[in-house]
């Protein structure tokens, strides 16, 4: 096989596999979650798609999150445990981040 083709098919394929997943946190989500959680790998905490897959068949998934944020605890992960509502967090900043949690495992 030509060897620029095969090149060519590995960028095409590092691309597309890049983008599966080239979901950007919200701005709140940086500022207050970004220090032990992160979209798609585990920091301190567990990646965000792995809750959202954890709660993908709670049709209340997001509210069900919101509560853990809200009342810290280990939720089951094997991490430790997150204070209540993280760093601060507002009730709005929690909202927001319960639903783009939510919403990524869709």
């Amino acid at each position: 096989m030509n060897p620029v083709f095969v090149s060519m098919i590995a960028v095409a394929g590092l691309l597309f596999a890049g983008s599966a997943l080239a979901v950007d946190m919200p701005a709140v989500g940086k500022a207050k979650c970004g220090s032990c959680h992160a979209v798609d790998k585990k920091v301190v905490g567990p990646a965000f798609i792995e809750v959202s897959r954890k709660y993908k068949a709670d049709k209340k998934a997001a509210s069900t999150i919101a509560a853990s944020i809200n009342k810290g605890g280990s939720f089951g992960w094997k991490f430790g445990s997150m204070p209540a509502k993280g760093l601060g967090a507002t009730d709005a900043d929690i909202k927001v981040m319960s639903e783009f949690i939510a919403g990524l495992a869709k």
